[in-house]
């Protein structure tokens, strides 16, 4: 088999380790920067391990860099990456991770120049081998609520036991326990996790308020 992608040393087992230990993956998505920007300097201080900044918020790149730079210790992905110049951008911003909701082939292919891990999208059994097979070290299983929930994750476990999955979509602080106890290796949680209502009227007590026990109730 020809791979397009190969990721291998610190980088992947320094994510792997990172991914596990933090077990709750903030996605953050908003149509501001400023709002997406806050939550996730909340998220660091309130114990967050790993951010995953999509490219959908505007200027995405600088913002991976403002966050390095502000939470050094804070392994920072990029996610719904779908081409090579995202992915090339994002990397030179200091993003440690991509996230693609499905196999891209040019993502892959620059990641794999630049030796950093990617976690393509896969919905069905079939994606998922293939993405495992082609050098993806954790898949990310999307929509995961849509795909079937814990009990779809637990049998894709049941055939891909040595396959680390990252089950996104859907997932809440009241059913991240259970795609845990299904054998993900983490799980990625969006908008559960930004309380965009407060952060747009400014009111960041309650949106760390909001922030703090929704962690903990995922956890």
């Amino acid at each position: 088999m020809n791979l397009v992608y190969h990721a291998e040393g610190h980088m992947t087992d320094h994510l792997m380790n990172a991914l596990q230990k933090a077990r709750i993956v903030p996605v953050i998505r908003h149509r501001e920067t400023r709002i997406a920007e806050t939550a996730c300097h909340i998220l660091a201080e309130e114990g967050a391990g790993v951010l995953e900044i999509t490219m959908t918020v505007p200027n995405a790149d600088a913002l991976l860099e403002r966050l390095g730079a502000a939470h050094p210790d804070i392994v920072l992905g990029a996610g719904t990456v779908l081409d090579a110049a995202e992915a090339r951008r994002a990397i030179a911003a200091g993003a440690r991770f991509i996230v693609s909701p499905c196999w891209c082939d040019a993502v892959a292919a620059a990641c794999g120049v630049a030796q950093i891990p990617y976690l393509p999208g896969a919905m069905t059994p079939g994606e998922v081998l293939h993405h495992a097979q082609n050098g993806a070290h954790v898949v990310k299983v999307f929509p995961a609520d849509a795909a079937g929930g814990p009990g779809f994750l637990k049998a894709l476990r049941a055939v891909f036991p040595d396959i680390p999955l990252m089950p996104t979509g859907g997932v809440t602080p009241d059913n991240a326990a259970d795609y845990l106890a299904a054998g993900a290796l983490c799980v990625g949680m969006g908008g559960n996790l930004l309380p965009a209502a407060a952060l747009e009227q400014g009111d960041e007590a309650t949106a760390r308020d909001l922030i703090r026990a929704a962690l903990t109730d995922a956890r």
